[in-house]
Parts: C-alpha cells; structure tokens; sequence
C-alpha cells in the first residue's frame, strides 16, 4: 500500500508553490489526515486532522509580491 490517496481531478486544488506537484492525502498515525505535497515531504502540510484543502490552497497562492519578475532590458528593435 501506497500510504496515501490521490485527490480526484475533480476537486480544485491548487498546485505545490514549490515544486508544482498535485497534492495527495496522508494517514497520520491515530491523529488523522493531512494534505501534503506527493513529490516532496520537506514541503507544506497541513495540521494532522481533517482534510483541509482549503489551508492547502490559501497557503500555496502565489502572490504578486512572491513573484520574482525578470528585468531584463528591452531589446531595440
């Protein structure tokens, strides 16, 4: 057994801000689920409990402050 559950397609979720993976469902022990990233377990989780995707969207938002824009000089043409 795999040890967690793919989310169905059909349920929005947003992707892992940090590598851009799609979430997956753990078992935690006795405590409960949480919503972690399925490539990396150094990335975010939510709190052991119920499955929360709704902290998993809120917390991988990327905003316009995150972004980090190129600045490149624009080229003459």
């Amino acid at each position: 057994m795999k040890g967690y559950v793919n989310i169905p397609g059909s349920i929005y979720c947003k992707l892992c801000k940090e590598c851009g993976a799609r979430p997956v469902i753990a078992r935690v022990e006795e405590i409960g689920y949480v919503v972690k990233c399925s490539r990396n377990d150094s990335h975010y989780q939510t709190m052991p409990g119920l499955i929360d995707i709704d902290d998993w969207n809120r917390h991988n938002t990327i905003t316009s402050a995150s972004i980090d824009f190129n600045r490149s000089p624009m080229m003459a043409w």
